[in-house]
């Protein structure tokens, strides 16, 4: 059959005419008579044969109207990689200011990270530093870094927990328990240089399940090994308190207070291994299902007012109560008064994690500082290391400020009273333990081993 035989073609031309009456053609010019013009409509011309439509398969290049075929009255459509191949053109020089715009443009981070995350557990970091350095007691006040820290382990734990249960704390501890044995080891090897006689409480030197012992010559390097204690423990009841928290979140992240409550008013732990961690989970509890509450979008559903208005009640009454109870301890600092330390960390950690899901905050433009935005992602990649050497860097800090008092002209110069010499000193240290103990964490973390985190990646 004929493109014109098909049904409703001579209708759409027009060509529908009485049966023997010839209708001219105007779409050709009008030949001499004595030429015999091929009939282009005659249904037995063999060229111009319809042929079965094949569909086209699927391009990438989207079809160009431009290349269009028209015939009788039809228009066919091809890919344009069809009609010609492209030329590749020449690749113009790079100018020297996008080369160097190109250079500026920060290393790329692993997927799913959270800058805003990254940057409050590097203030965090950052403030136990300065606290250990200069004890004061309001720093606690300003930024409550373990609150912090706990809520965000706690975030990171919900999220993981979307795995296996099993999976996920073998995964946890293998990250942390190498470099907490490569630091134990120089720890205790010096204690036991210095005449310690460990007991068979030396196994939590494996597991810190407890508080490891320690002689009184290194407690400065080791009591901060609680953080380390209460996280582990943290993470063994993940996966119970997870369960717990999810079929009722907002009263069983309300009811996350009574444990500090009671063990305040209504009974006193016993003053051993398990009384400081019962006290150590139940200060900061809250804050670990305050992790819970973020991941799974609660926070973002609770109303501001009732937010701001708990939050603030909640900091108020915490800041009242550490400074007329100041008799226990002859502070009014938070990490000796656990109920005020509780509620203030409850309050201030609210407040910044539903500014985060409520106004979505990410601090993408740290992004556009590719220093400190490299500070940031080392502070992050290396928490474990400078969490545990910290102390020991302010520890040599001292004898190597002594030092500096032979030189005369460091004596002359140089404010080696200062304490604020001592912490750039302690900075100094601390960046030398990231350089030489870091790649224990890549090596827990089944990563390759790097001198810093975060660089720029190798050119091909």
């Amino acid at each position: 059959m004929s493109w014109e035989q098909q049904p409703g073609y001579a209708q759409q031309r027009g060509y529908w005419q009485e049966p023997g009456h010839q209708q001219p053609d105007h779409r050709y010019p009008q030949q001499p008579q004595d030429r015999q013009q091929p009939d282009y409509r005659h249904p037995q011309q063999p060229q111009y044969q319809q042929q079965p439509y094949e569909p086209v398969p699927a391009d990438p290049q989207p079809y160009e109207q431009s290349t269009y075929h028209q015939g009788y009255g039809q228009e066919y459509a091809y890919p344009a990689h069809a009609q010609q191949e492209p030329v590749p053109q020449p690749l113009a020089p790079v100018p020297p200011a996008a080369a160097e715009a190109e250079e500026e443009k920060p290393p790329p981070r692993l997927p799913g990270r959270d800058r805003y995350f990254d940057t409050l557990r590097a203030v965090a970091l950052i403030r136990v530093v300065t606290y250990h350095t200069f004890g004061w007691a309001w720093a606690g006040m300003v930024f409550p870094s373990m609150g912090v820290m706990f809520a965000l382990a706690g975030t990171l734990m919900a999220k993981s927990l979307e795995r296996p249960a099993p999976k996920v704390v073998r995964g946890r501890l293998r990250r942390l328990l190498p470099p907490f044995w490569f630091w134990g080891f120089f720890v205790v090897l010096a204690m036991l240089v210095h005449d310690w006689m460990p007991g068979w409480q030396i196994v939590y030197w494996i597991v810190p399940l407890g508080d490891p012992p320690g002689s009184a010559w290194a407690e400065q390097a080791w009591e901060i090994l609680w953080y380390l204690r209460t996280y582990l423990w943290f993470v063994l009841l993940s996966p119970l308190l997870l369960k717990i928290f999810r079929p009722a979140p907002v009263p069983v992240l309300l009811l996350s207070l009574a444990p500090i409550i009671v063990l305040h008013f209504l009974w006193e732990p016993p003053d051993d291994r398990l009384g400081s961690a019962l006290t150590d989970l139940a200060t900061f509890l809250f804050c670990w299902i305050l992790g819970f509450a973020h991941r799974d979008g609660v926070l973002a559903r609770l109303k501001p007012f009732a937010v701001a208005a708990l939050s603030l009640a909640a900091i108020g009454f915490a800041g009242w109560y550490a400074l007329t109870h100041q008799a226990g301890t002859g502070s009014y600092d938070l990490d000796d008064i656990p109920l005020a330390q509780a509620l203030w960390s409850a309050g201030y950690v609210t407040l910044l994690m539903w500014a985060k899901s409520y106004f979505g905050i990410d601090c993408a433009w740290l992004t556009r500082f590719r220093r400190t935005d490299r500070i940031v992602t080392i502070f992050n990649s290396r928490a474990v290391t400078i969490y545990l050497w910290h102390e020991i860097a302010l520890i040599l800090a001292v004898p190597l400020i002594d030092r500096f008092w032979n030189v005369p002209a460091f004596e002359t110069y140089l404010p080696l009273e200062s304490q604020w010499f001592m912490f750039g000193i302690g900075w100094i240290l601390i960046a030398v333990f990231v350089l030489l103990c870091g790649w224990v964490e890549d090596v827990a973390g089944k990563k390759k081993p790097t001198l810093l985190p975060g660089g720029r990646p190798a050119s091909p």
